[in-house]
């Protein structure tokens, strides 16, 4: 079993070289590269890095744009957001990247059962070219903070048994969203993998969920990792405005247990 902690961020292509051997300095064994608007990375970046990451023992991700909406009642935008993550899941090959996180949708005008199918359909989709490209990497729609977007714990566990994708689960949206954190009930949930990729932070919300990540808080750290199970392979991203320094604060924790 390993837990890897590291930031959400890896900076532009002139510098993440170098900030790869920084992270590796500082203990960091993970890094999610953050596509937040676009996929800025060429398969000419992507090479040399994902060689850099792989020599120094550091395990990527990447997080797709954010303007994906694959429950859109506009076809167009639900093939700009396919291409997004499809783009995304090239450049992750080439990176090494084992998981593409992506925001799947809203739920709009649909009702609940209508928004799940859309986004199923529109996932086995993706995973098609994923499979006739042969890249190595898999989907991993991730638990949403606000009430009003796709993305509760049951949905997206839903979508991983019902379309063998992967998943991520961010625990500061899942506090957002429900006003609280299960964890004993929520890793059950997920009990049989034997990898877990995860987003923490410190989180602002209000009724309606998520506001903004804040630094995260040492005492909720301490309680995400006194609940993780010691069997399993676990990635822990960090999202906040310090990711980095978060991320080591974790490291810290995590080695004092």
């Amino acid at each position: 079993m390993t837990i890897r902690f590291g930031p959400a961020g890896l900076g532009g292509r002139k510098e993440a070289i170098g900030n790869l051997q920084e992270f590796k300095k500082k203990g960091i064994s993970a890094c999610e590269i953050a596509f937040t608007y676009s996929v800025y990375l060429r398969p000419e970046d992507a090479r040399p890095i994902g060689k850099e990451a792989k020599k120094l023992n550091i395990k990527l991700s990447i997080h797709a744009p954010y303007w994906i909406n694959l429950n859109s009642v506009e076809k167009k935008k639900i093939e700009q957001s396919k291409k997004r993550i499809l783009d995304s899941c090239e450049i992750g090959h080439i990176l090494g990247a084992y998981r593409i996180v992506f925001h799947p949708g809203y739920y709009g005008k649909s009702d609940k059962e209508e928004t799940f199918q859309n986004i199923k359909k529109a996932i086995q989709e993706i995973q098609a070219e994923i499979r006739k490209n042969k890249w190595k990497t898999k989907l991993a729609p991730e638990t949403t903070g606000k009430k009003n977007v796709f993305g509760s714990v049951d949905e997206i566990l839903r979508l991983v048994n019902e379309t063998r994708c992967a998943f991520c689960i961010d625990f500061a949206h899942v506090l957002a969203r429900e006003k609280k954190i299960n964890y004993s009930g929520i890793l059950k949930k997920f009990g049989k993998h034997k990898q877990l990729h995860l987003h923490f932070s410190g989180i602002e919300f209000n009724d309606k969920g998520e506001k903004r990540h804040k630094v995260t808080p040492t005492n909720k750290l301490r309680e995400l990792i006194r609940n993780l199970p010691r069997n399993k392979d676990i990635v822990v991203i960090n999202e906040s405005p310090s990711p980095l320094e978060d991320s080591v604060k974790g490291i810290l924790i995590y080695n004092e247990t």
